[in-house]
């Protein structure tokens, strides 16, 4: 029996790079939101051992796809703890909605269901701390999918307190390009000394994005979008881009918006949500996805 579970998008309401890492990575504090839409994944037990990618994305082999990494690495570990139950396999698809490069997290996303989902229906017990380790192995903003609640994100993105912003509602827009995260990190004008502030402080600032000033430069779609954007309402990039937003009180001042948006530029209206839609889909509260 076929399964479909959420893998929701995430905003990052702001985004401040606090220093260059050692290791070349970058400090950061970012505030993560998710959204009431994304991806859908699509589960098929199997009883074969065998994980399988039923949607293949054109140029990644699926043994680099992070849906597939994901169902293997949770494999390896619940064989290992000795909780896989014998032939646990699964046939795995998403409906993408989300677009590649668009700074919504999409791959780590579809990543942290697989995880959850899979957890979940192969009773392999593993703890959310578990999935979470598991996950920081994929991408930096899988955790804060695993964990499912809005948080305040430092160090690489990784080290995570859960907050409570406000629920507004976002146009989101996508420019129709997509941006490499090591493009923007890797460019020497990019600002990388934002003061260390704790979460009470940033929260009463107005919120910024510090890739923000790099995609509007490499990127004239971006610009072009945020500058369309920020004659409605305060806006800004999400992550390292391309997709940029801007807040609203209510659903129908967003679409209002929306309505008018030019042609070249593609959009969608949704609410921002301190619980993610996979967790309470888990806990039987979810709607319609």
């Amino acid at each position: 029996m076929i399964s479909r579970w959420p893998s929701p998008a995430k905003l990052n309401l702001f985004l401040y790079i606090t220093g260059r890492r050692a290791d070349g990575y970058h400090n950061l504090q970012t505030l993560f939101q998710f959204l009431d839409y994304g991806d859908t994944i699509t589960i098929e037990p199997r009883e074969d051992g065998v994980i399988r990618l039923v949607t293949p994305i054109d140029g990644v082999p699926d043994e680099e796809n992070l849906i597939v990494r994901a169902a293997r690495l949770l494999v390896e570990h619940a064989a290992a703890k000795g909780t896989l139950p014998a032939g646990a396999g699964a046939d795995l698809g998403v409906e993408k909605r989300l677009p590649m490069g668009g700074g919504l997290g999409g791959g780590s996303s579809n990543a942290a269901t697989v995880l959850v989902a899979l957890n979940a229906l192969w009773k392999t017990g593993c703890s959310e701390d578990e999935l979470a380790a598991l996950g920081i192995r994929l991408g930096a903003d899988v955790p804060v999918f695993v964990r499912g609640h809005a948080a305040f994100a430092e160090g690489v993105g990784e080290i995570l307190t859960p907050v409570e912003p406000e629920e507004k509602w976002y146009l989101v827009a996508h420019p129709g390009v997509s941006i490499p995260t090591p493009l923007i990190f890797g460019d020497p004008e990019l600002p990388r000394e934002a003061p260390i502030r704790s979460i009470t402080t940033l929260l009463k600032c107005e919120f910024g994005n510090d890739c923000e000033v790099i995609a509007r430069k490499r990127f004239r779609e971006v610009d072009a979008a945020l500058s369309w954007l920020l004659e409605y309402a305060p806006s800004r990039l999400t992550g390292t881009g391309a997709c940029v937003f801007a807040e609203f009180d209510t659903e129908q001042a967003a679409r209002q918006v929306l309505e008018q948006a030019p042609e070249w530029l593609h959009g969608f209206v949704a609410r921002g949500v301190n619980r993610s839609p996979l967790h309470q889909a888990i806990s039987g509260q979810a709607g319609h996805w």
